[in-house]
């Protein structure tokens, strides 16, 4: 009988131990489990380093041969008058379309990383109306387009910027829990985005990044 008690004794702190054990490996698994997933935005206005212009116009005639030397000399005024401005001949491209019935669109691209010249330069291609030139608008094929190509130089402090944001809304969240934020679990950078900054002004760019981020939480 002596040893049945000591054994059922036994018994049950093994058992009682057992639960604690469990209890506290249940404890430690929803705790591992807690976390919040936040995400943080970048956003940055920056200026297009690239654009694309294109000069079209119309020419037309009775006489094939005419029509070819009138368009020689034009492209030639265009070409002097976008040198002149400062453009350099490398950055000016020439296409002719071929003629069908004597009527001819040309069109000559100035593609270059002077953004401010070139807008300065499309305020002032009237002038090219006093050279005899009539630079026609009005083909979605042909409007000005604007780039910005610089995103590496601008990422890190971006990336930075976002995962800063994403931090504060977390301890945010935390705070408003009762827990204390722990490490990162997983992050994930997301797509940047460049866009223009309204209609108006699409020499300006926007760019944007969101991040998400997961947190664990600890009491």
């Amino acid at each position: 009988m002596k040893n049945f008690r000591i054994e059922s004794l036994i018994l049950a702190i093994g058992l009682l131990l057992l639960g604690i054990c469990i209890q506290k490996g249940f404890k430690s698994f929803a705790e591992r489990d807690r976390s919040v997933n936040v995400k943080g935005l970048a956003e940055m206005e920056v200026p297009a380093d690239k654009v694309t212009w294109p000069l079209m116009y119309k020419s037309l005639g009775n006489d094939l041969n005419a029509l070819y030397d009138n368009i020689k000399n034009s492209n030639k005024i265009i070409t002097q008058f976008l040198i002149e401005k400062g453009i350099d001949e490398k950055e000016i491209s020439n296409n002719d379309n071929s003629p069908y019935r004597y009527n001819v669109t040309t069109v000559i691209t100035v593609t270059s990383n002077k953004v401010d010249l070139v807008r300065s330069l499309i305020a002032e291609q009237g002038e090219l109306l006093k050279r005899g030139i009539a630079v026609t608008g009005g083909d979605y094929r042909y409007n000005v387009q604007y780039e910005y190509t610089g995103l590496n130089s601008i990422k890190p402090q971006m990336i930075e910027e976002a995962t800063k944001n994403a931090r504060q809304a977390a301890e945010k969240f935390a705070k408003d829990s009762e827990s204390e934020l722990g490490k990162i679990r997983h992050a994930n950078q997301g797509q940047f985005t460049i866009t223009d900054r309204d209609a108006n002004t699409p020499y300006i760019k926007k760019v944007r990044v969101v991040t998400t981020i997961d947190y664990s939480l600890e009491d």
